[in-house]
């Protein structure tokens, strides 16, 4: 299959780097007005200024559109044009109302589409998904995400909700197997933009489980955690090293009637699991790959799913400016 990147930034270099390495893939090229800044194409004849002088050097089977946020409704209209199918980066589109119309241009041009939200093809979750589907933890609890940091220079046109906290949106809704049902923001902005640089979400799934999300660009080091608390004891995801550990709930008597009432767990044994490796960039193009080969069970973020997780983020911001607890609707009604 032919395929090309829309973007050389930050994340649009390495989609460059994976489709140049891709057996099944042939590269049709990449597309930036600035041109090939961090030297991510081999072939300086396949860096195109416009997707227009990209389709006019031939047919393309796909193109993951990483451009910026506002750009993905124009690209993703120009591709799918052609007949291309699409890879588009989170969040989705700049708002839900645009993921809306994104997604009906996609079914309209008969194409296949997916979104780019990698943190699900990370080792350590995926990992973590399996033993709590396999009913490693017993009933769910609670599923509790931090994402913080110092502030990326990439980022010009969104704040922390749409650039990070989509990851962890998507994430809760992913291993608590349900959508998300109810949340309550509060942002901070500590950095003289115009958007939100520090937010903090509490909300419930439709299952009844609780989640909370801290995520940041004020923190000095990078942290990248997800912890899942069941009745069983508790699965910690570090998602930077791909690091799984499982603290077990422990079992302790205790002589002292009147405490024993009042006993919950202690700590038990605490297992760290080898995990097999993979980046997970490559996981989810190969995922993408499998969708457009018709795979039975391809495992990609669907459209509607990217479309969910941006409507719960505005969901966010809704509430932070209003101080009400807030039921997201990617329907838009």
């Amino acid at each position: 299959m032919r395929g090309a990147v829309l973007g050389l930034g930050m994340i649009g270099r390495h989609h460059a780097r994976l489709l140049q390495s891709t057996p099944q893939v042939s590269f049709a090229g990449a597309v930036d007005p600035l041109g090939d800044v961090h030297g991510a194409v081999s072939d300086p004849a396949l860096v195109f200024s416009s997707v227009a002088d990209l389709l006019a050097a031939g047919p393309l089977d796909f193109a993951v559109v990483a451009v910026p946020t506002e750009e993905h409704l124009a690209a993703v209209r120009e591709v799918t044009s052609a007949g291309a199918s699409v890879l588009v980066e989170k969040p989705i589109a700049a708002n839900a109302a645009e993921g809306r119309e994104l997604i009906t241009i996609v079914e309209a041009a008969g194409v296949r589409g997916a979104v780019g939200h990698v943190e699900r093809c990370n080792p350590a979750l995926i990992e973590l998904r399996e033993r709590i589907n396999d009913g490693q933890l017993g009933e769910l609890f609670l599923i509790a995400t931090e994402r913080v940091g110092p502030f990326p220079d990439r980022i010009r046109d969104v704040g922390v909700v749409k650039d990070l906290a989509t990851h962890d949106l998507d994430l809760v809704r992913w291993l608590g197997g349900a959508p998300i049902a109810s949340l309550s923001g509060q942002t901070q902005s500590r950095m003289g933009r115009p958007h939100e640089d520090l937010v903090l979400i509490n909300g419930a799934l439709t299952s009844g489980v609780n989640f909370s999300s801290i995520v940041d660009w004020l923190s000095p080091t990078k942290v990248r955690r997800t912890r899942v608390l069941g009745e069983r004891g508790m699965l910690v995801a570090d998602t930077l090293t791909a690091d799984l550990t499982f603290y077990e709930n422990g079992a302790v008597g205790s002589e002292w009637g009147a405490t024993q009432s009042l006993r919950g767990v202690s700590e038990g044994d605490v297992t760290r699991y080898a995990i097999a490796r993979r980046e997970p960039l490559r996981v989810q193009l190969d995922r993408f790959l499998g969708l457009l080969g018709d795979s039975a069970d391809p495992q990609v973020v669907t459209l509607a799913e990217g479309l969910e997780t941006l409507a719960s983020a505005e969901a966010v911001l809704e509430s932070a400016a209003s101080g009400k607890t807030v039921t997201p609707n990617a329907a838009g009604a």
